[in-house]
């Protein structure tokens, strides 16, 4: 006797693949009895990072951070935006970070299309354009520039004599400042 077939649109005793965020957090289940304890709000550094969310860019390895050590703040291209504004007045003004790092790198999603074509590239796939901008660059030094000087320029930063930017190399893994 051969087993049952099942019906097309059945339940199946076959358990679902896993997502991505489910093997995340199954991860963090055995991770849980390693937690070393809490730690300060304050990082130990002093010093807040603001880079470029691209998943090549592993900031701790970067730079020979530990958890705790910085707050880092990430958004597409590591560019200073309000938001990112508002987030170094609070590191700053109430978690005491003094420094902060900019860090963009080469071959950026930002480079590949102007402000226009990402503009146009949505309103064409949703039918309207997008109520922000994406800050595309073709210069990654420019771009740290431009972050560099509205950052200096904030008057709702309290420590602004610290900042400086770096471009990160994805093809060779080498750091160089912007001056």
């Amino acid at each position: 006797m051969s087993p049952k077939k099942p019906q097309p649109g059945a339940p199946s005793d076959a358990p679902e693949p896993a997502s991505t965020i489910d093997e995340l957090i199954a991860v963090a289940r055995t991770l849980e009895a390693d937690f070393p304890g809490p730690r300060s709000v304050i990082p130990t550094r002093h010093l807040a990072i603001v880079a470029c969310m691209d998943s090549r860019l592993d900031l701790f390895r970067i730079f020979g951070l530990h958890a705790g050590d910085a707050h880092v703040i990430r958004n597409a291209g590591g560019i200073a935006t309000d938001d990112v504004l508002r987030s170094l007045v609070l590191s700053q003004r109430f978690m005491q970070t003094r420094e902060i790092v900019l860090l963009h790198h080469t071959n950026c999603g930002l480079q590949q299309m102007t402000e226009d074509e990402f503009r146009e590239y949505i309103a064409r796939e949703v039918g309207e354009e997008p109520p922000y901008e994406f800050g595309a660059f073709s210069d990654p030094e420019d771009s740290i520039r431009r972050s560099i000087a509205r950052i200096k320029s904030h008057p709702f930063l309290a420590h602004r004599t610290h900042v400086r930017g770096f471009v990160y190399n994805v093809e060779t893994g080498t750091t160089k400042e912007v001056s």
